[in-house]
């Protein structure tokens, strides 16, 4: 019998006498016992906002992106104890690569996100330096900063460790504390993977708290500076953002919910086509992947009114084949819901379904005994006059074929659905795809498009990635996840912030235009890493640039443009005075002249972002370079990547190019 724990203040706390009997979805018979009752929410708040939250935020958000790394990496290495546990919640060992090791992964990515496209500081810089007065004195810039609250995050059954890392890695990234709620059908797996987190001592005391059963009064304790994300019905996501407090205080709700997804069938996907094809195959994975158990499933299917009975005959075929049993055979490709009130509740919203659509398809052959659900396939001939088909939601193997005239139709039907987490199209028109995403993508929170150019790659309708937001309007609750960076800015709060050029550049960490650039009495490039510090600076000595120097330059690269080589055809372009150096030219130039040939701690250029040319250069003109430390980022222990502001002039001072020069230097030792 498994006694899963809550873990509250540093403490484990086991099932009360009266915790809630789990069954087995393919015996049904006990397996587990859960429900800690006479926690105290205010010391699991005070110990979150007190120890967790402080701790983290000591961190910065580069560090915390290790941490979270070598907390997925530890999981992954674990896994096989989860996999053990995966077959009691009705998934097969392929359901739980989704769970467990798609969990992993999108940890892994967040924190790569997060190293990769977020400061190594304490702050995110959201957007560039706005000039707010005329002559640069006065600017202002948004940043995200921490928030001094707790991430309350409460997940559905269906994906018991996936639903926990996808939310519990942004909070962390962000620098926020987390108390976790998972569902109580399957919170022993959820259960196995946070303590195992917990043992390892990777994250700080206070950082993550576990609360299995009831939540008690702790989103009455919630403030401005908490987050609530949650995870499963519309009806109980609005019972919980009706909570008085949360409304009074303003307390950020991130809701995923209920979602009627669709799958389009493009009209140029004709039986026989790859496109065709690939439809069949993916809905009837969808319907049967986790036993229809996916916020992401496809229950609608929406098809030409010329194809509906060949879909109808190819998804049934396809359904046929599946093999429904225990889980924990090798051999099964669907197991059971997740338990017996799960399957009553499929069969009653499937009976309303029932009510506007025929079924077409339902599977023959599943076990007797347990929460065994057979895959159904209806068929609405009439999907306008239907309400059912766009508004009930099976949580289960079930979908229903709608017909559609043209695309337009399509599209309303699918946003007949009232916001979902996704909608599919399956076509090899780019025409058909623009009109469609045009027609439905304000209804949707991500439409995947797959035809038999992406297929080998493309990843599923139903599988939402970390680089993408998942979420949607609506019936789906409004919210987003993931996404990236975008995820973690979900539990930091957007400040804009003024002031002077140095005001800004300290509170930044980032040069900004009009501070102070104090001069390096030694090249630059031989400061280390360490003794680089943001707003350093070195100006060149000048260079002229001569016809000769543009005519062996084109002649060296084979760039003969009329604006280097022909002086009329150059002045009769409004851009140019005659003939002018190449762009790539003064680049070269540039390099040149601040460049130190010496061996020192610069160890490579990688590369140049945002490259200007302001103004044409002219043989004579003479062009000289200044560097400025923009900023610095820490990248392993033996070097940092060092961004120069680099702006070229000419003989009268004004700007002929711009850039970002991105440098990695040596660190100290």
């Amino acid at each position: 019998m498994l006694t899963p724990s809550s873990y509250i203040a540093g403490q484990w706390i086991g099932p009360s006498a009266d915790a809630t009997r789990i069954d087995s979805p393919v015996t049904d018979q006990p397996i587990a016992r859960a429900g800690s009752e006479g926690i105290d929410f205010g010391a699991a708040y005070g110990w979150a906002t007190g120890k967790g939250g402080p701790a983290l935020r000591a961190m910065n958000i580069h560090e915390r992106a290790r941490m979270v790394k070598a907390m997925a990496l530890m999981l992954q290495e674990r896994k096989e104890e989860l996999y053990a546990l995966n077959p009691l919640t009705g998934a097969t060992r392929k359901d739980g690569w989704i769970d467990i090791e798609g969990g992993i992964m999108t940890a892994l990515t967040m924190a790569s996100k997060a190293r990769r496209e977020m400061p190594d500081g304490d702050m995110y810089l959201d957007g560039p330096v706005e000039q707010l007065s005329r002559n640069g004195t006065f600017l202002g810039r948004h940043v995200a900063v921490p928030m001094p609250g707790v991430a309350v995050q409460i997940n559905a059954f269906n994906f018991p460790v996936w639903g926990m890392l996808e939310k519990l890695a942004p909070a962390l990234l962000a620098g926020m504390p987390v108390i976790v709620k998972p569902a109580t059908q399957t919170s022993y797996l959820t259960e196995a993977a946070f303590r195992m987190i917990v043992e390892s001592g990777l994250l700080p005391e206070g950082a993550v708290q576990l609360v299995v059963g009831r939540t008690g009064d702790l989103l009455d304790r919630l403030g401005a500076q908490d987050v609530v994300s949650f995870t499963g019905s519309a009806a109980t996501a609005l019972a919980l953002r009706s909570n008085p407090r949360l409304l009074a205080q303003g307390t950020r709700f991130i809701a995923e919910q209920d979602s009627l997804n669709a799958a389009v069938l493009g009209p140029d996907a004709a039986p026989g086509t790859p496109e065709f094809d690939l439809f069949v195959k993916e809905a009837a994975a969808e319907m049967t992947v986790k036993a229809g158990q996916k916020c992401t499933a496809i229950r609608r299917m929406i098809v030409p009114e010329g194809m509906a009975d060949a879909v109808t005959e190819a998804v049934s075929a396809r359904l046929a084949t599946i093999r429904i049993g225990d889980p924990a055979d090798p051999d099964t490709r669907m197991g059971p819901l997740v338990s017996m009130a799960q399957k009553a509740d499929v069969t009653a919203r499937a009976a309303e379904i029932a009510n506007e659509a025929r079924r077409v398809f339902r599977h023959p052959d599943i076990p007797a005994e347990g929460a065994f659900a057979a895959p159904e396939l209806y068929l609405c001939d009439d999907p306008d006059s239907a309400h059912a088909v766009h508004e009930v939601e099976a949580f289960g193997p079930v979908a229903t074929i709608l017909p559609y005239r043209d695309l337009s139709h399509a599209a309303h039907l699918a946003n007949r659905g009232g916001g979902s987490l996704v909608s599919s199209l399956f076509t090899h028109d780019p025409d058909l795809a623009q009109t469609y995403v045009t027609g439905a993508g304000a209804w949707h929170g991500r439409i995947y498009i797959n035809d038999r150019d992406s297929a080998a790659e493309a990843t599923g309708h139903g599988s939402p990635l970390p680089h993408m937001i998942h979420g949607g309007p609506g019936r789906a609750g409004g919210g987003e996840e993931l996404g990236g960076v975008r995820g973690i800015l979900h539990y930091m709060a957007r400040v804009a912030v003024q002031g002077s050029p140095a005001m800004l550049s300290r509170i930044t960490n980032e040069h900004c235009p009009g501070a102070s650039t104090p001069r390096c009495e030694t090249h630059p490039f031989q400061h280390d890493f360490e003794n680089l510090e943001v707003g350093q600076s070195v100006e060149t000595t000048s260079r002229v640039v001569s016809l000769s120097d543009i005519d062996h330059f084109a002649e060296f690269t084979g760039d003969t443009f009329y604006a280097h080589m022909d002086d009329e055809a150059a002045r009769a372009n409004p851009f140019f005075p005659g003939r002018v150096a190449h762009g790539y030219l003064i680049l070269s130039f540039a390099a040149g002249l601040f460049v130190d040939p010496a061996p020192g701690p610069v160890l490579a250029n990688t590369g140049l972002n945002h490259l200007r040319f302001l103004k044409p250069v002219s043989p004579g003109d003479a062009i000289r370079v200044r560097l400025v430390v923009k900023r610095k980022t820490r990248r392993t222990d033996a070097y940092g990547e060092v961004a120069w502001a680099a702006t070229v002039t000419n003989q009268k001072d004004e700007p002929v190019a711009e850039y970002e020069l991105l440098t990695m230097v040596a660190r100290s030792g």
